[in-house]
């Protein structure tokens, strides 16, 4: 991982991104007991994934190395939007 953020040009955010997938995955597990976690979880991961697409594709990565960073964020939009779906 450390090479591959340093080929985004993004080394300084590493652990930050990493911090912050941790805390959006507890955010996640908590949100098995108590429904506003989930939408934290959900949008704050959806958006370092979209994020990530975003790089991918600034760095002129294929479709198929983009596709992961695409799919969970478009997974993490459907769960946020199922959550606030069942909120009401």
């Amino acid at each position: 991982m450390v090479s591959e953020f340093k080929r985004y040009g993004l080394s300084t955010y590493r652990r930050l991104t990493g911090c912050l997938q941790i805390l959006g995955a507890l955010t996640l597990l908590g949100g098995l007991f108590y429904l506003p976690f989930t939408i934290i979880g959900s949008a704050g991961l959806s958006i370092l994934m979209w994020m990530g697409f975003a790089v991918r594709i600034r760095i002129r990565d294929s479709l198929i190395q983009s596709t992961p960073a695409l799919f969970y964020a478009v997974l993490n939009m459907v769960i946020l939007f199922t959550a606030l779906q069942d909120l009401d």
